[in-house]
């Protein structure tokens, strides 16, 4: 069994997109003061390695507490723009892929899409009720048409519109 890292580490600084609130990570407890350590995070619900709810584009969609937790994690596959895709399995892209592949995408049926895809895209697969992770890291690590199990489970926001997830691959050997 192999296990693939997915996600970006989270730090004071670091990139988010444009608007959103940056990151801040501070020490407030330290072992020599308190005998214990704790940290202060500060960042916006789609920071980093993150997931998106229905809800993040689409008023009155399901946000991350309503969406049942089996659909965070699943067979997956990384495929190319020109290859066959499988049905109903996670796709994750290295490609920039656009919203001219939305209705290939959809009638697949997948759980779950992640990867290089565009807004216009993004704001499709969640009206469709098709979760979407953004910036996954490793993806080439993958090899091409071999199904593994992916997770990418969020914290359980009440009324979430996405979350940061420690997002991994496992490919059985």
């Amino acid at each position: 069994m192999k296990v693939i890292d997915l996600s970006l580490p989270l730090c004071t600084g670091m990139d988010v997109f444009p608007g959103d609130p940056e990151v801040k990570i501070k020490v407030v407890h330290t072992y020599e003061r308190n005998t214990w350590e704790l940290r202060e995070i500060i960042m916006g619900s789609h920071t980093g390695t993150h997931v998106d709810a229905y809800s993040h584009m689409h008023k009155g969609q399901k946000p991350l507490d309503e969406i049942p937790i089996e659909r965070f994690f699943g067979k997956a596959q990384v495929v190319e723009l020109c290859s066959d895709w499988p049905e109903e399995v996670g796709l994750f892209f290295i490609e920039k892929v656009g919203i001219e592949e939305a209705n290939k995408i959809i009638a697949l049926r997948p759980g779950f899409v992640g990867g290089n895809i565009t807004e216009a895209l993004e704001r499709e697969l969640l009206r469709n009720e098709i979760i979407t992770y953004t910036n996954l890291v490793n993806l080439e690590l993958i090899p091409r048409g071999q199904m593994f199990m992916f997770y990418g489970l969020p914290l359980k926001i009440q009324s979430g519109d996405g979350s940061p997830v420690r997002a991994i691959a496992i490919i059985l050997e």
